[in-house]
């Protein structure tokens, strides 16, 4: 006994619709992302700007205030730095993160820190810590930044100059800038959490419209699977105007030529098993009965090897039109029209006894395949004789169009009755009324003119009514100049 184990293939491909929102949402996260960062970058450029501003202003107006200050008990310039400061100080107010300082160095003594009466946040402010007072006040340099555990302090320096036994001082303007910054960081996480807000509305919004937008293209899919060789008949429904209603409809089409295309190779196959049984069944009877009379068996053997033959051209030319179907078929060129007439009147003289007339000639080049052409014309020719008396007139020709040229063979026999002409064209199809007695072919020959001329492009095969009775086989090469 054997066990058989069916192991199940995990599809493991991602879907349309996951792709889309996956990329929907990887380019709005960068997008996202981006703007948020930029966003921080210039808060946080316009807080330097302003910290600068501010700085410079402060010290600009102290060094402004120094040549032009009066000593409010003397009447006259400060001798005293640090009565200056005092001064100074008391009449200006500071922004909240703002801290101004006095500071003073008497010969001997430490350094003295002047400070306004408003305090700022005792957390944050500077003026107890002497040690880097003393480092801004010892330094050469008019503006810095200090690096402490409370956070970042921006500071300028105005120094004073004294030759007087006070020493020297300074002014300093210190801006504490975590406040600022933390306004900057507190945008950008707003951005942050509205971001990802955005991010979780977009992939519910984008799942719902990508479901939407796709719901054809899994209807085609579902179709699709459900298309077998014996049902073809099923249909998308095609709603809007958009691309996918596009797509519905090119599908529809196709299956459409599908069913058409598994018709036709269904009824062919018919056919040419119908046309191929005859002579089966012809040569197999009178191989049957066939005796020993030495002039029966000749007489046996003429009649298999003539339905042998003519399974031989069925074979061939099915063959024929099966490679009407390959791109290769027809090999345009350049060809002189003129010399290609002549040449095909030239061989269709040699297939019967007619009164053959080589009518008007197009001289002119035509770019054409002129062995299909010659092939198509000869076939054309030899339709006419099949269907003509011994002495009749057929006319052979081409002439110009305004973009392209035509070919014909003109008879002048029965001609083409209406009902036959819509179906003389067709593979094994010979019309409700043969047109001559003596046509012994399968039905074929204007099957494979048909795709000689509808492989060229802008090519056709018409049928037209001859004046004074008979039919006139047109090759039709609309884009042929």
């Amino acid at each position: 006994m054997t066990t058989t184990t069916s192991v199940k293939r995990t599809d493991r491909r991602i879907s349309a619709r996951v792709r889309i929102l996956l990329w929907l949402l990887l380019m709005m996260t960068v997008a996202l992302a981006a703007v948020a960062t930029t966003t921080r970058s210039l808060l946080l450029r316009d807080i330097d700007h302003r910290i600068n501003q501010l700085l410079t202003q402060e010290s600009q107006e102290f060094a402004n205030f120094i040549p032009q200050s009066v000593d409010p008990d003397t009447g006259r310039s400060f001798t005293d730095p640090a009565k200056l400061l005092h001064v100074f100080l008391r009449r200006q107010y500071s922004d909240p993160d703002e801290e101004l300082l006095g500071l003073t160095r008497p010969p001997g003594q430490g350094l003295h820190v002047i400070r306004q009466s408003r305090d700022i946040r005792a957390s944050v402010a500077l003026h107890p810590d002497r040690a880097l007072l003393a480092a801004v006040f010892d330094s050469k340099a008019r503006s810095g930044v200090l690096d402490r555990p409370e956070g970042e302090v921006r500071w300028a320096k105005v120094s004073i100059d004294s030759a007087g036994p006070q020493g020297p001082a300074a002014f300093v303007v210190a801006f504490h800038a975590d406040r600022e910054r933390s306004i900057a960081d507190d945008a950008f996480r707003t951005l942050l959490v509205i971001s990802g807000v955005a991010l979780l509305l977009t992939t519910g919004i984008g799942w719902v419209v990508a479901g939407r937008i796709l719901a054809p293209v899994r209807l085609v899919r579902a179709t699709a699977e459900q298309l077998t060789e014996q049902d073809l008949t099923q249909r998308i429904p095609v709603q809007g105007r958009d691309d996918i209603a596009a797509l519905a409809e090119t599908f529809n089409a196709m299956l459409d030529r599908l069913e058409r295309a598994f018709a036709g190779q269904r009824q062919f196959v018919d056919d040419a098993g119908h046309e191929l049984r005859t002579p089966i069944t012809i040569v197999r009877g009178h191989l049957e009965v066939m005796g020993d009379d030495p002039a029966e068996q000749r007489e046996t053997i003429r009649l298999v090897t003539e339905e042998l033959d003519r399974m031989s051209r069925i074979v061939e030319d099915l063959l024929l039109l099966a490679k009407a179907e390959r791109p290769d078929f027809i090999r345009p060129e350049p060809v002189q029209l003129g010399e290609l007439t002549a040449d095909v009147f030239v061989k269709a003289r040699a297939l019967g006894e007619r009164d053959w007339v080589l009518d008007q000639v197009a001289d002119r080049e035509a770019v054409l395949d002129p062995q299909r052409i010659t092939q198509a014309m000869v076939q054309l020719a030899q339709n006419a004789v099949q269907h003509t008396v011994p002495g009749a007139r057929i006319r052979i020709g081409s002439r110009e169009l305004d973009s392209g040229v035509e070919l014909y063979v003109a008879d002048s026999g029965p001609g083409v009755q209406e009902q036959d002409a819509e179906v003389i064209f067709e593979r094994f199809r010979r019309g409700t009324a043969r047109r001559g007695a003596r046509t012994t072919g399968a039905g074929l020959g204007l099957s494979i003119v048909r795709a000689i001329a509808e492989g060229h492009r802008g090519g056709r095969v018409e049928l037209r009514r001859t004046d004074g009775g008979g039919a006139t086989f047109v090759l039709v090469m609309e884009e042929a100049l």
